[in-house]
């Protein structure tokens, strides 16, 4: 299993399934920071860009993500939300001095890769006396849903760890995980043969227990100190709602109690309700099903018309099968 959309995106651009045995399947997992939002998220994200004097911004891929009843940040403009994509959170802050009457909400989604930009952003907010910008968070971390997975009976010999997450956690984080559950990790890049020398030594040590860094040029063992020491000064572990998985303990990250005055009412958003009740994306996500066996992929579920995780983003399992760059 690979669990970074990035991954996701490669192994299909690439043709790598084409290029393996039979023997050899590889599944999708969450990895897709946009897909695995709960609709929870969405909703409170389009409620706040309604408000009165009030702008959202986020990035390009969150604002055709569908809430649980369908509504999405896109739709939620033509009823005059204030909703303006960025590229980075920090462009958010430019606006805000700009426009000191309005206030701007940033929606931070992401995994260990984009956090440190988040907590940059708070500290950005204190030292120079911003008071008109706040987070709406749903920030994800690795280790809890790969636990998960492998605690909830998914039928994983091994993992395609993510090269973007791993140059902030450093592989480290992934050694328990391969002891507790006799599984080898491989740390990927993005390239062909980067994928492919993963796969290569995933598959030599199957039922080993071991961390292999395939991407050396930018991951250590140890990651970015200056990074993960930013994240914890403003951020403390939570669990976390995963859009088709559910609650998953001890997977996410919320500002800690003393700089909550910037959170835009992130806590509490635990409700996941499917926009459709016989979405299989859960079942997609860990391994169990194909997109192909759910009964509206590719019907009422396309991605102009996405009804669950795996469908909302170019790096989700449904949207690269359905394109027709990837099959099992």
């Amino acid at each position: 299993m690979e669990v970074c959309g990035s991954h996701t995106a490669a192994i299909a651009k690439n043709g790598i399934p084409g290029m393996l045995s039979e023997k050899i399947r590889l599944i999708s997992g969450p990895g897709c920071p946009v897909c695995v939002t709960p609709s929870a998220y969405v909703d409170k994200a389009v409620e706040l860009s309604l408000a009165p004097d009030t702008v959202l911004t986020t990035f390009g891929d969150l604002i055709r993500v569908p809430g649980s009843e369908g509504q999405t940040l896109q739709a939620a403009k033509g009823q005059g939300a204030q909703v303006k994509m960025v590229y980075s959170p920090l462009a958010t802050l430019k606006l805000a001095r700009e426009d000191p009457n309005r206030t701007y909400i940033f929606a931070a989604v992401g995994f260990e890769t984009t956090t440190p930009l988040y907590a940059l952003l708070v500290d950005t907010l204190i030292r120079e006396e911003i008071t008109n910008v706040k987070i709406l968070t749903a920030v994800k971390t690795m280790p809890g849903v790969i636990r998960s997975l492998c605690l909830g009976g998914a039928e994983i010999d091994g993992f395609i760890a993510p090269g973007h997450v791993s140059v902030v956690t450093g592989y480290e984080v992934f050694e328990p995980l391969a002891s507790a559950f006799h599984i080898p990790f491989g740390v990927a890049g993005f390239s062909g043969q980067e994928l492919l020398a993963a796969l290569y030594g995933i598959i030599r040590h199957r039922g080993q227990g071991v961390v292999m860094n395939f991407y050396p040029s930018v991951v250590t063992r140890e990651g970015n100190g200056r990074a993960k020491h930013l994240i914890d000064k403003y951020f403390e572990p939570c669990d976390a709602v995963w859009r088709g998985l559910g609650k998953v303990p001890e997977s996410g990250k919320v500002l800690r109690e003393e700089y909550r005055r910037f959170d835009a009412g992130s806590i509490g958003l635990d409700d996941d309700r499917k926009a459709n009740p016989a979405c299989q994306c859960d079942k997609v996500l860990m391994g169990r099903k194909r997109p192909v066996d759910c009964p509206l992929y590719g019907k009422i579920c396309t991605p102009l018309t996405p009804q669950g995780a795996c469908m909302v983003s170019t790096e989700g399992a449904c949207h690269t099968w359905l394109a027709g760059h990837r099959t099992f």
